[in-house]
């Protein structure tokens, strides 16, 4: 089961209770308040996850946190996963 659009694992995420934030899935937006472009496009089209996506990965999903200092490789390796699952 997926618990996100881009492939956080939000269920295993030491910030989650911090931030008060009920992921994504189940959130309108996400809990900084703003837009999250992964999961408008999500949404968007129908999607339960990047991984879902013929255009997967795109720019947008390898480049998300890459300024806050994430390495997006874990994620893009979970959608995958989730992908071969679903």
């Amino acid at each position: 089961m997926h618990e996100s659009r881009c492939g956080v694992c939000c269920n295993s995420c030491e910030k989650k209770e911090e931030v008060h934030c009920a992921g994504c899935l189940s959130m309108e937006k996400p809990f900084w308040g703003g837009m999250c472009g992964v999961k408008s496009c999500c949404e968007k089209r129908q999607l339960d996850h990047c991984g879902l996506c013929a255009g997967f990965p795109c720019e947008m999903q390898q480049n998300m946190g890459k300024e806050q200092g994430y390495d997006p490789a874990p994620r893009l390796e979970q959608c995958r996963f989730w992908a071969q699952q679903d």
